[in-house]
């Protein structure tokens, strides 16, 4: 992948440096949530505060690490494609509004969503329209959890959460509450975040030429694909797997849908209405 070409979004805002740490008597808490709960596209709409918001405060500027300049490439790259798509597909219906983004370090007050820790993985909370990430994620991605923490995995990973922002503009977000019934009250938020990881492959469909996006780079974005699976995740952490409590779909399922994102680029409502076809439930995706 080569951003040296890429424009930037105006809508990114690095916190890291000036956050708040988790507070003394909630932080074990929000760390056995947020491993249980899911390390990576959970949707905190209508969360209760997970710590208090009196932890102490830190102090210095954001890391020169240049993430702020990367996700303002790659937020720059889903905006252009997103507008295009949204004029496209959905004129005079929906239109596409940027989303916000925050990079954070320890925790983050999402702005309507509440406050939560780096433990929960990168997210994207509705009310606030805003995806939030903490950069270390990456490191846990790969190091625990097998995925890759290579340039263009890291942009699946804000492709992702932008995709739950299309779905949240269009109204796929609000679909769920209708599911519950057909999945059995278990796995309905697999639809969203299956969609989600297909709208990640549309987006790089789309950004491919610009950003130069070769087979390497989308051979890291399946890595992870597959890494963050429920099946994946569970039997690393506990030695088995429990398809009941899947949320975001298996290894197998975001292995395909952002394949097939990529390979159609389709983002017409035919094809995101799929993911809530009444005839089929969630885990048979």
């Amino acid at each position: 992948m080569d951003l040296s070409g890429a424009s930037e979004s105006g809508d990114v805002e690095d916190r890291r440096g000036n956050g708040k740490t988790l507070a003394i008597g909630g932080g074990i808490g929000a760390l056995v949530l947020g491993l249980i709960g899911a390390y990576f596209g959970i949707d905190l709409n209508g969360l209760k505060p997970l710590v208090n918001n009196g932890g102490q405060q830190q102090q210095g500027d954001p890391p020169k690490d240049g993430y702020d300049k990367f996700s303002r490439q790659i937020l720059g790259s889903t905006n252009a494609v997103w507008d295009k798509q949204f004029e496209f597909h959905y004129s005079g219906k929906h239109r596409y509004e940027h989303p916000r983004m925050v990079l954070f370090s320890k925790g983050v007050d999402s702005e309507g969503c509440g406050f939560a820790p780096s433990e929960v993985g990168p997210f994207y909370c509705p009310k606030s329209k805003t995806v939030f990430l903490d950069p270390t994620f990456f490191e846990e991605l790969e190091g625990k959890l097998g995925g890759d923490k290579a340039a263009f995995s890291q942009a699946y990973v804000i492709g992702h959460e932008v995709g739950h922002h299309v779905q949240n503009l269009i109204g796929y977000n609000t679909k769920v509450d209708e599911f519950d019934r057909i999945d059995g009250k278990k796995n309905a938020g697999i639809r969203l975040e299956l969609q989600a990881d297909y709208l990640a492959g549309v987006w790089a469909h789309y950004a491919k030429d610009a950003l130069k996006i070769d087979s390497n780079d989308i051979a890291s974005a399946l890595k992870t694909a597959q890494a963050i699976g429920d099946d994946r995740i569970q039997k690393k952490m506990q030695g088995w797997s429990s398809p009941e409590s899947f949320t975001h779909g298996t290894a197998a399922q975001r292995l395909k849908y952002f394949k097939q994102g990529f390979q159609t680029g389709d983002a017409g409502k035919k094809a995101l209405d799929h993911f809530f076809d009444r005839n089929i439930k969630a885990l048979e995706l």
